[in-house]
């Protein structure tokens, strides 16, 4: 089991010495610092399992030195015991808000030093335990989606090969078959994409992207279903719209599609759905795709967008609950937000708000 590692943090060496001394017959490594100006950059070298941090010192005083570790993302988990003289209820909650997890007053006692430090120990045990858990969990999902492909993919050439082969009744069975298996496919491939989101692991392809015309050409590919149910694809593009911003196209299709997928699903026959790109003030593209469907209830407008949450069952739909996550994990990844609301009478109004951002200047 590897060993603990404690960073103290004050300005007094005396102060190390006791609580080296305290803690003497536990079984810890201790690593020391008396100028606060050094722990930021000492951080990644010693690697503490707890800090022990000293609130009166010249320079950064400890509340602000904790404010600065807990802004690091790296060491938002590792536990900070403020070590203090201060016993005002005012200074203690000064600490607490500034992201310390627990504070001991001086002059130190023994037992209670050594009881808080394994608290936070435990507690840092137990977080690590989790991560650990949770990498175990996100490389076997990886594994699995990337086997699942594999497999899909061999069904789909199967099936391809089939349909050369057989007669108009067999083959129209297999077209079934086929339509299902990239139903499936395209499942994995959300699974894949929600994973490596989580992870941090996806790079967004940015480039200057013609908004209009992605959102145009999304369009294109629901004419015919559209059409089928005598439904109206209608764009109302603002004419003061600055076209280009800076996207992973592909990525944003993948939103645009599946919300107007949804907008055709639900919405009924004879009726309009309305694709709106518009501009503000605040140099925000806001897209919004617009239908007169069942709608949301406004108790479900927040949850809709969490993995597995189905807004409205419909009968002969299929619904998973994995899309809408996935575009909200997008627009995130773009600094965007997405949201939906109440189209009265009925129906639902998508919007998503991107950062419209300046067009990249080629250099030769």
């Amino acid at each position: 089991m590897t060993v603990p590692t404690i960073l103290i943090v004050d300005d007094e060496p005396d102060n190390f010495d006791v609580i080296s001394i305290l803690l003497s017959n536990q079984d810890y490594e201790f690593h020391y610092i008396g100028n606060s100006q050094e722990v930021i950059a000492s951080l990644d070298i010693v690697q503490p399992d707890l800090i022990l941090l000293d609130v009166m010192m010249p320079g950064i005083n400890g509340i602000e030195l904790c404010k600065q570790i807990r802004a690091i993302p790296a060491w938002q988990a590792v536990p900070i015991t403020m070590v203090t003289a201060l016993t005002g209820k005012d200074d203690l909650a000064c600490c607490l808000n500034a992201g310390a997890d627990d504070f001991i007053s001086k002059p130190l006692n023994g037992l209670e030093l050594r009881a808080r430090v394994n608290s936070m120990l435990r507690i840092k045990h137990q977080h690590d335990n989790l991560q650990t858990l949770l990498q175990f969990r996100e490389d076997m999902v990886h594994m699995l989606v990337h086997d699942l492909r594999n497999r899909l993919t061999d069904v789909l050439l199967g099936v391809e090969f089939l349909e050369m082969e057989v007669n108009s009744s067999m083959r129209q069975r297999l077209e079934k078959i086929y339509e299902s298996a990239q139903g499936l496919q395209l499942l994995i491939d959300d699974l894949l994409k929600i994973a490596l989101l989580e992870s941090g692991n996806i790079r967004l392809n940015r480039r200057n992207v013609d908004i209009c015309q992605l959102v145009q050409s999304v369009m294109d590919n629901f004419k015919t279903i559209a059409t089928q149910k005598n439904q109206s694809l209608i764009s109302q593009f603002s004419s003061t719209l600055t076209n280009e911003i800076l996207i992973d196209a592909t990525l944003m299709y993948r939103v645009l599609d599946n919300l107007l997928s949804n907008a055709v699903k639900f919405a009924p026959a004879d009726s309009d759905i309305i694709i709106k790109i518009d501009s503000n003030q605040a140099e925000k593209v806001i897209i919004q795709v617009i239908d007169s469907g069942p709608g949301v209830p406004e108790k479900l407008q927040q949850k809709i967008f969490e993995k597995y949450e189905i807004g409205t069952l419909m009968p002969n739909v299929s619904q998973i609950g994995l899309g809408l996550a996935l575009c909200k994990m997008i627009v995130q990844a773009h600094q965007g937000e997405i949201y939906v609301k109440s189209n009265k009478p009925q129906g639902a109004i998508f919007e998503i708000i991107l950062p419209q951002t300046l067009p990249i200047v080629a250099t030769s």
